[in-house]
Order: structure tokens, then C-alpha cells, then sequence
């Protein structure tokens, strides 16, 4: 995700959190800039149309790279006129959750390096987390780890049974935040392409070092959540060209990419090549493809006929150009998008495109 400034705070006590209605069928999760402004300009969490099923407040980011604490307040009002007072805020909160939305926490963006390489962040992480969920009664966690927060130590090559701490600890405290909130706790990942996909080719330094350790750190993670996830909705945005489960390379802007990352993630890939070291396919319902809400909003836009034919063939098996993909899932969850905010500047195309498709 792309952000160009944001600010952290001191906790404080708040709002308790209750559950909420269960997700639809095929929903459309999107990003709201919360913290911070940037040129697509400021919106209140209470002018958030109902479409948008799923509204990540971006970001919580950490006092510093490893010590897992993690803070999060509104932008000031110097930087965003006409932001809500707390008080708005939490009310505003309170009124998407009584028509059936979820508000989430979102952590890390582009400049929000999260490292857990101690149990002593991993503990502060866990902690400062909750105290921002019980402040504002939110709904669940959105884990948007980018640049360098995930990478996997020499030596640990199988993403079943993770070493480095790093990513050990996140799943520790994954697993304790879900344990904590219980099942309608929600928990979402946006990871990109590099950090998921590209695990078909390439992971972590490989077998004999010399790689980027960054590539495949997210599988582990997701695959050790993959029970407690309620939704992956990769970034097929900002990334580079990706080989598909036909070996070839797949360019991103068009229906061909999203057919292609997503496939992988519904019929499963060996990692690095190794047979015997299947990442196993996701469930259609924990599935969204994530993409740029328009072209000011990052590299990769998708115009909205490519978007409809990438549904097309992912729900039906038409319209699937080259690509074909290993089958076809009606319920393959929906849509997620950076962001509610270029959304809007753009006067809501992404949105109402999802509304069309889907007959909201």
C-alpha cells in the first residue's frame, strides 16, 4: 500500500468489542486512510458507503522496526481537516458494525516495518494490538506487512515448519489475538505477489543461499493461519512480472494476472518447485483479488472490463482468455482494493463496478 506520512500515539482505554454480522457471500473489502493524508484527499469513517463490506483503517505502524508496539491514531487535524473527534470516531465505528460491516485494524503499509525477532516483541506486539481493538471495538486484524518486516533465515526451507523468529513469533501472536477474540475475530492478510506467489519459483535464499529471503515469507504464515484466516486478498498490484502454474510469466493491469495469481492461490503450487512441499489451496471463501482502486492509487490499475472478465472466469469459467485456469469457484469471496479513499476520488468506478457485478 502506498501512504505517504502517518502518526502514532499513546493507547488509551475505550470501546468494548462485539461481534457482528457474518460476512456476504462475495464481499468488497477496502482500505480507508485513517492516520493520514495524502492526495486523495480525507474521509471520515462515517461517509464510508455501505457498499464496502470490510473497511481497513490504515495503518497501526510500530514505535520502531522490532519492538512490536504498535500505535495508532487519527490524523491530526492540522493534516486532515474536518477528521472526527474520537468520541465521532468510535461512534462512527459503532454504526458500520450495526449495518452489518466489519471495521478492522490494519498493520504495517509501506512505511510500517514490523519485525517480531524477539518473544519480547512478540508480547508487546500482542498487547499493544488488543489495547487498540478494546479502544475502538473493532472487529479484527488486517496483517499488511511489506518491504522488509518478512524475511526467512538461511536454512529454513519449508514453509510447514518455519525457524526463523520473525516468523514464528507473528504466528504466536496470531494465534493468541484469535484465541483471545474468538471466532468472530476477523483476520485478514494483504500480502504482495513477491511474498506469496512468487513461492513457486523461489523461497527464501533457497537450498543453497544466494536468493532475496524475502521471496514465499508470507506461506508460512498463511499456511500456519489457515484456519483462523477469514480472508487473502494478495496485492496483485506494485510487482513485478510472476510465472503462473503454466510457467509462464504473467504482467500485471489486465484480467490475465488476476486469473493467473489467483489460480494459485485456489489450486495450490508446489513451493520452489519441490514436489514434495505443496502449499495446499485456500478455501474459495477466504479468496479476494486485490487491486488499485484506480490509476492515481498504484502501478498495475485494472480497467473495469478486465476486472469483470478476471470474475468471469474465476466464478464461471468464461471469459478466460490464454489463461485457463485448474477450475472454477462460484464462491470465491470478492474484491479488495487500496483504497476507499482514491476510490472516491475517482468517483467510486471500483466500487460501483463490484456493485454492478454482483447486483448489490
Amino acid at each position: 500500500m502506498l501512504v505517504t506520512s502517518a502518526h502514532a500515539g499513546p493507547q488509551a482505554e475505550g470501546a468494548e468489542r462485539t461481534g457482528t454480522a457474518a460476512l456476504p457471500e462475495h464481499a468488497l473489502v477496502g482500505y480507508l486512510h485513517t492516520s493520514f493524508a495524502n492526495g486523495s484527499g480525507y474521509t471520515p469513517l462515517s461517509e464510508v458507503p455501505d457498499s464496502w463490506d470490510i473497511i481497513q483503517l490504515a495503518f497501526g505502524e510500530p514505535t520502531s522496526t522490532t519492538s512490536g508496539d504498535i500505535r495508532f491514531e487519527l490524523c491530526p487535524q492540522s493534516e486532515c481537516p474536518g477528521v472526527e473527534t474520537e468520541e465521532e470516531f468510535k461512534a462512527a465505528v459503532a454504526e458500520k458494525q450495526a449495518a452489518g460491516k466489519k471495521v478492522q485494524l490494519s498493520i504495517g503499509g509501506q512505511n510500517g516495518q514490523v519485525q517480531l525477532a524477539t518473544t519480547a516483541a512478540r508480547d508487546k506486539f500482542v498487547q499493544s494490538v488488543s489495547a487498540i481493538i478494546d479502544r475502538y471495538g473493532l472487529d479484527g486484524l488486517d496483517i499488511d506487512f511489506e518491504g522488509h518486516s518478512l524475511s526467512l533465515n538461511t536454512g529454513d526451507t519449508d514453509f510447514r515448519n518455519p525457524t526463523t523468529p520473525v516468523i514464528v513469533n507473528l504466528i504466536d501472536a496470531l494465534k493468541t489475538l484469535k484465541a483471545r477474540y474468538g471466532t468472530d475475530f476477523g483476520l485478514t492478510m494483504a500480502p504482495e505477489t513477491f511474498f506469496v506467489q512468487l513461492g513457486y519459483q523461489f523461497y527464501g535464499s533457497g537450498k543453497w543461499g544466494g536468493q532475496d529471503p524475502r521471496a514465499g515469507s508470507y506461506l508460512p504464515v498463511i499456511h500456519a493461519m489457515r484456519d483462523d484466516l477469514t480472508m487473502l486478498h494478495v496485492q496483485d498490484y506494485n510487482s513485478g512480472p510472476i510465472m503462473g502454474l503454466d510457467n509462464q510469466y504473467h504482467h500485471m493491469g489486465g484480467s490475465d494476472f488476476h486469473i493467473a495469481m489467483t489460480d494459485m492461490l485456489l489450486t495450490g503450487f508446489p513451493v520452489a518447485g519441490d514436489p514434495d512441499k505443496v502449499f495446499p489451496p485456500l478455501k474459495p471463501s477466504q479468496v479476494a483479488i486485490g487491486m488499485p482502486a484506480s490509476p492515481y492509487a498504484g502501478n498495475g490499475h485494472t480497467p473495469p472490463a478486465e476486472v469483470t472478465k478476471a470474475l468471469d472466469c474465476l466464478h464461471k469459467g468464461t471469459s478466460c482468455g490464454s489463461y485457463q485456469p485448474h477450475g472454477s469457484w462460484p464462491q470465491m469471496r470478492g474484491l479488495m482494493t487500496w483504497s476507499i479513499n482514491w476510490d472516491r476520488y475517482s468517483g467510486y468506478g471500483f466500487m460501483r463496478n463490484f456493485d454492478s457485478y454482483y447486483g448489490s
